[in-house]
Formats: C-alpha cells, structure tokens, sequence
C-alpha cells in the first residue's frame, strides 16, 4: 500500500469517524439542555440521585455539562487537527485507531447521557 492508499484510508475514516462524533455531541449537548429544565439546581446533585453517597460537592452545573464540554472539545480538536492526526501514528492499523477512539468517544457518550437521564428522574 503506498502513501495515496493510505491517505484515502485515513480521510474516509476520519470523516467518518468526526460525522458521528458530531451526532453524539448534538445528542449530548440537547439531552444535558433537556435534562437542566427539570434538574433541581442544588450545590450536590449527588445525594438526591444516591443516598448512600455523600462525597464531594459537585454542581448540578459540572454535573450535567462536563461530559458535553469535552466531547465538544474532542469533536473540534478532531476536525480542526486532521493534517496532524494524519501524520501522527500510535498503532499500525489505522482502523484500530478509530475503533479506540470510537470506543472512548461512546463512554463519554453514555456517561454523559447517563447523568443527564439520571437529573430528569429525580426532577420530576
């Protein structure tokens, strides 16, 4: 495979891969908006969603929006940094590459997903 196959690879790839990355992150970002009408705006979200916790104060704020933030953050650095994720290899296999970072990318989905759906039980 020379380096115009491989180029054609990576770019089928990566739009692919910043298409449904730019998917989660609307998801994200409207389920966390949804989810902020109805949440309870309390200095710790925690308690109300777990009673058996009482750890850190953490925002309802933080609580919803982290996840959205730096998935937003990802999905720009993805699309703003494609010349540089081209030349920048961690494995041989470029889709393995993109399956990682799909995976990654899915987790953070979820968790942010996850919390949102967790502030509109308890609001409502």
């Amino acid at each position: 495979m020379d380096f115009d196959d491989d180029s054609g690879e990576f770019s089928r790839l990566h739009n692919l891969f910043t298409f449904h990355l730019g998917i989660a992150v609307t998801l994200s970002w409207l389920t966390s908006l949804y989810a902020a009408l109805y949440a309870p705006w309390v200095r710790n979200i925690r308690p109300l969603i777990d009673p058996t916790n009482v750890g850190t104060v953490e925002s309802t704020w933080s609580y919803l929006f982290i996840f959205p933030v730096v998935l937003t953050a990802a999905w720009l650095i993805s699309v703003f940094g494609q010349n540089l994720f081209a030349r920048f290899r961690i494995m041989r296999s470029q889709a393995a590459e993109f399956a990682i970072a799909a995976l990654v990318a899915f987790a953070m989905f979820y968790l942010s997903i996850d919390r949102a759906v967790a502030a509109m039980l308890i609001g409502m």
